[in-house]
């Protein structure tokens, strides 16, 4: 694999090309897809064959402008996304997923485009392999992805896909079918002064995996996003308060071969 240090390829990356680009993103984040770049943690129940039915998720990522255009941006968006066993006494740390990438977005009225190069590598914890829960197995690939989102009203609807390009295991199948919608509130509903006004937000996201003879795997958020309700929408701090399930081919790039459920509760945050 090329890129060891992510976390450090976009501190490097931020101070040769600048300040992020303060402005709404071209290609907003999607709300539901569990391997987007983003700040969360969450809490949830889960059934699957080599995990703990109590898991903890943080996420530490963010997409960051560097330069825009008056239609574009091209960014960089980098993640660092973990999984905890929550029965263990000591919160084993289950897997980490890493995750580096040079976003290209274009903007046309109500049509949006992301064309992403990323690279993802993969994880077992120390303490999930001391206690004989599973296996260290190398996964890491770099992909190709391509997205083209329409907006109609407050719904987004988004579709596309990726190809694993270079990938190990060599026998990994490499295609992914993307696809989504995403839904934010006109108006506000809830309203707590500094900590910001809340609106409805709801995603649906769906990837269909040539690894799984093309099972999808599908994702559900639904909840409130607040941000300030002073500045333009988007272009501000946001947090959320989200009900979160999935069902399908596991997310989580270790036990990519596991078939996972899961339901709970998440706080987000993007700045």
């Amino acid at each position: 694999m090329r890129w060891r240090n992510p976390l450090a390829l976009l501190v490097t990356a931020v101070s040769l090309f600048g300040a992020p680009v303060a402005a709404a993103q071209v290609f907003a984040p999607l709300l539901a897809d569990p391997q987007e770049p983003q700040f969360f943690g969450s809490y949830l129940l889960a059934r699957a064959p080599s995990l703990s039915s109590r898991l903890g998720t943080v996420g530490f990522g963010q997409t960051i402008g560097l330069v825009r255009g008056q239609e574009w941006q091209l960014s960089l968006a980098a993640a660092a996304l973990s999984q905890f066993d929550m029965q263990s006494e000591s919160t084993d740390l289950i897997n980490t997923d890493y995750l580096v990438g040079v976003p290209f977005t274009y903007r046309h009225d109500t049509w949006a485009t992301r064309f992403r190069i990323y690279h993802q590598s993969s994880h077992l914890g120390d303490g999930y392999i001391e206690h004989g829960l599973a296996q260290p197995f190398k996964l890491g690939f770099e992909a190709a992805e391509l997205l083209v989102a329409h907006d109609v009203a407050q719904w987004r609807i988004y579709g596309g896909g990726e190809y694993l390009f270079h990938h190990i295991p060599a026998s990994l199948r490499p295609g992914v079918l993307h696809s989504g919608l995403d839904y934010r509130g006109a108006t506000a509903l809830v309203h707590l002064g500094r900590l910001g006004s809340g609106r409805l937000v709801t995603g649906l996201d769906s990837k269909a995996f040539q690894e799984h003879g093309w099972q999808v795997g599908w994702s559900l958020v639904t909840g409130l996003e607040f941000e300030d309700p002073g500045a333009a929408s988007g272009a501000s701090w946001r947090w959320s308060l989200l009900l979160k399930a999935y069902t399908g081919p596991s997310p989580y790039g270790e036990f990519y071969r596991d078939q996972l459920s899961s339901v709970g509760l998440g706080v987000g945050f993007a700045l």
